[in-house]
């Protein structure tokens, strides 16, 4: 299926590796010009793109991405705002509520919503002198599933979706449509990387990590599909809501997470 992106300009942001780096070839791939930001480039990022190096905890760099981008192509189409997760430094899951200090509830809003929310401002007025455009911000199942494991991660994502929300509703009348994906456990770095989720897991659980990553984390998060969900499967889905084929969708999250989630 032509998903019509070719011509467009997209931002993909977190897109050196895992979903970021999935989307960014997929659309690609489907013609579109893509502004790649990460922190470093990473062996993935190649082809006929533009890296922006950015470091999302720096409140000026959504500002300066997009108004390269717009430098670079002559406007905007599309924002993936895919950073997020882990903020730099800091090593997940957590166990407890009491585990997180006032400083990394800070550090987890500042890279999860408010680099999100400072990315939108700046978009929104280029794409609107485009006659609109698509935003598709990655949340997390975590958002609608409150436990104590990660509490301070869900709780910015889930202020992701109330936002997403609130922006579909007020620009879609411009042509700017907002919509999440949120994605279960998928197998990035944040799962497999020395010192990531199945590191600290197989600590917690006796498991060696291959065992973690292809049974224990399955099972731990009662995934109806027995296995992690790949990168791929959550970029066609970004892909699909940034592109025309889905002008009727706005304000709808997607999940994407193998059964995570089980609520009506």
């Amino acid at each position: 299926m032509d998903l019509r992106l070719s011509g467009r300009v997209a931002i993909v942001t977190g897109a050196s590796k895992g979903i970021g780096l999935a989307v960014t070839r997929t659309l690609l791939d489907e013609g579109a010009k893509v502004v790649a930001v990460s922190r470093k480039p990473g062996p993935g990022l190649d082809g006929d793109l533009l890296h922006v190096p950015a470091d999302l905890m720096d409140p000026e760099a959504p500002g300066r991405v997009v108004a390269r981008a717009v430098e670079e192509f002559g406007g905007l189409d599309i924002l993936v705002n895919n950073a997020g997760g882990r903020p730099p430094g800091v090593a997940l899951p957590r166990f407890s509520f009491m585990a997180p200090a006032d400083e990394d509830w800070r550090v987890m809003f500042e890279f999860n919503l408010f680099a999100v929310v400072r990315f939108v401002r700046a978009a929104i007025p280029p794409m609107m002198a485009r006659g609109g455009g698509s935003i598709v911000n990655v949340s997390s199942g975590s958002a609608r599933l409150p436990a104590p494991m990660n509490v301070d991660y869900s709780a910015a994502k889930a202020a992701l979706n109330n936002l997403t929300m609130a922006l579909s509703q007020e620009y879609a009348p411009q042509g700017i449509r907002v919509n999440t994906v949120s994605p279960g456990p998928v197998r990035t770095a944040w799962w497999t990387e020395e010192g990531g989720a199945a590191d600290i897991l197989s600590a917690q659980t006796g498991a060696d990590r291959d065992t973690v990553l292809e049974r224990v984390a399955p099972e731990l998060m009662n995934l109806s599909i027995p296995r992690l969900v790949d990168p791929q499967e959550v970029a066609d889905a970004i892909a699909l809501l940034a592109s025309p084929r889905s002008a009727a969708t706005t304000g709808a999250d997607l999940a994407v997470d193998a059964g995570f989630l089980k609520e009506v």
